[in-house]
């Protein structure tokens, strides 16, 4: 199934796009210093690209004056997930996030993608804020839900 923002239409499926985008981001960032954070990490499993995990701080429904960072991730294929990849890369960024002096971290969902609910619960994640009904896929009501992580507590 197609978890990740399913009422969003689907931009592209062009693996050389997605290819460039990362090249590109790797020629950015390859000569920063290891101080520069950075907001996203491609997830590469025997040398293949799989998916990525990021970071952003502009919440579609939550207020987030303090510009506490979201992390989101995203494994296309479904061949690739539930094998325990998408936790393990989540771990590593909340780790990574944490060591460049991040305190909290938001992880938004909807209540239909209970395979993300439950790695989120794994990693620590509280329910943090409800809209109820706020997305619809395939005519079906679902509550988007933001959790957030104490890092202090890890």
């Amino acid at each position: 199934g197609n978890w990740d923002a399913p009422w969003e239409s689907y931009l592209s499926n062009d693996e050389n796009k997605e290819r460039k985008e990362w090249t590109d981001y790797y020629n950015y960032v390859k000569d920063m210093s290891k101080d520069f954070e950075r907001w996203k990490f491609e997830i590469e499993v025997d040398n293949k690209h799989i998916g990525w995990v990021s970071s952003y701080t502009d919440l579609e429904y939550l207020e987030n004056k303090d510009k506490v960072l979201a992390i989101g991730i995203d494994i296309p294929s479904p061949n690739n997930r539930c094998k325990g990849y998408g936790t393990i890369a989540l771990k590593m960024f909340i780790k990574y996030l944490k060591e460049h002096g991040h305190h909290y971290l938001y992880i938004q969902t909807w209540s239909g993608n209970i395979p993300m609910i439950i790695v989120i619960k794994k990693l620590g994640f509280k329910e943090y804020f409800r809209k109820i009904d706020y997305r619809e896929v395939k005519n079906e009501k679902y509550d988007a839900i933001t959790y957030i992580l104490d890092l202090d507590k890890l």
